[in-house]
């Protein structure tokens, strides 16, 4: 059999795909989505489907959004017939549906709306990720459960607590996006390719979050030293990032594209066991500065078996007392939550 590439993207696909299905012996990876029909869910599916790594997406939704998940299946699948991509979408309300699902992503919540911290997203959210995981570990047990409910960090400690599975199988999307931001804004900001620079965002996915910007690198250069050439505004770079989420509603009322597209990254990832290092929300039990019983974000190997290691991290001082009060912050309300909900 001949096979002809139209360029050296589509062979790179393809041989990833190929390859990661011969190793594994197997050609089935389903996903199933848990709010498929808010704004971050539908994206989710559709830039999953479109990158023909997965071969079934459940469009989990409540009874009352079910023809409204029927609605978004029946419009992707058009979208989809014009890339000649064949992956199954499957709408239901029935939970026994993601059953022989590889991942099952929680996106259900209270949205976050202009002016709101995440924090006050807490308590009601709470409630819907701990359902959610109780019916995960029933029907989807051997799953890895991935959180984007907000706050993100709270949220994974409550579906770990919920669901009873090992910590390294529960992920939250964490910091991953805020090291995407923040990797944006060094490359437009210097005019320079963004693969070119290297830099991570840890601890609460909020008004906590830590740029390490100690081991930041442009170009192979650290931070410190770039800075000497070129006129870089680092504390309005940070300041930015921290408020990125909260503009962006300001001025369209929702994120979408980045938090779709980054938690996409995410669960490409684990499929394809690639062994990256990635920034999410882990649970802690003293990996990172001894600090414990908290989920916050840090840098992780991921593989298709989840957590894989928690990555050392080299923090400045005032790093890592940033990173210290955004454990304090987020096991804080983490108590608080876990002592309104029933887990």
């Amino acid at each position: 059999m001949i096979i002809f590439f139209l360029n050296i993207k589509s062979f790179l696909k393809f041989s990833n795909v190929f390859l990661y299905q011969i190793t594994n012996n197997t050609i089935m990876v389903k996903v199933s989505i848990l709010g498929s029909t808010g704004i971050i869910g539908k994206n989710v599916a559709f830039t999953l489907a479109r990158a023909d790594t997965v071969d079934e997406i459940v469009f989990f939704a409540r009874p009352q959004s079910f023809e409204k998940a029927k609605g978004e299946t029946y419009d992707m699948y058009d979208a989809l017939a014009a890339e000649d991509i064949d992956c199954k979408l499957t709408p239901t309300s029935d939970f026994k549906d993601i059953e022989g699902s590889a991942i099952v992503l929680i996106t259900s919540g209270i949205p976050r709306k202009e002016g709101m911290k995440r924090l006050d997203l807490a308590v009601p959210n709470a409630e819907i990720v701990c359902n959610y995981s109780k019916e995960i570990a029933k029907y989807a047990p051997d799953s890895i459960i991935l959180i984007a409910t907000n706050p993100v960090d709270v949220m994974t400690t409550v579906a770990l607590k919920a669901s009873g599975f090992n910590k390294k199988k529960v992920i939250g999307i964490g910091n991953h996006l805020d090291s995407l931001r923040l990797k944006n804004y060094f490359s437009r900001q210097i005019d320079i390719n963004s693969s070119e620079v290297h830099t991570r965002v840890i601890g609460e996915h909020g008004d906590h979050m830590v740029p390490l910007l100690s081991s930041t690198t442009i170009g192979g250069i650290p931070l410190k030293y770039f800075v000497e050439y070129v006129d870089l505004d680092i504390s309005g770079l940070v300041s930015r990032l921290k408020k990125a989420g909260n503009t962006i509603i300001s001025k369209k009322g929702a994120t979408e594209y980045g938090p779709a597209f980054a938690i996409s990254n995410l669960i490409s990832t684990i499929i394809t066991d690639s062994h990256k290092v990635l920034t999410v929300s882990s649970y802690l039990n003293g990996e990172i500065e001894n600090i414990e019983d908290v989920s916050l974000g840090v840098p992780v190997v991921l593989t298709k078996k989840g957590v894989a290691m928690i990555v050392p991290i080299h923090m400045n001082d005032i790093e890592r007392k940033e990173f210290y009060e955004a454990a304090r912050v987020v096991k804080q309300a983490t108590d608080d939550v876990l002592s309104k909900i029933d887990i």
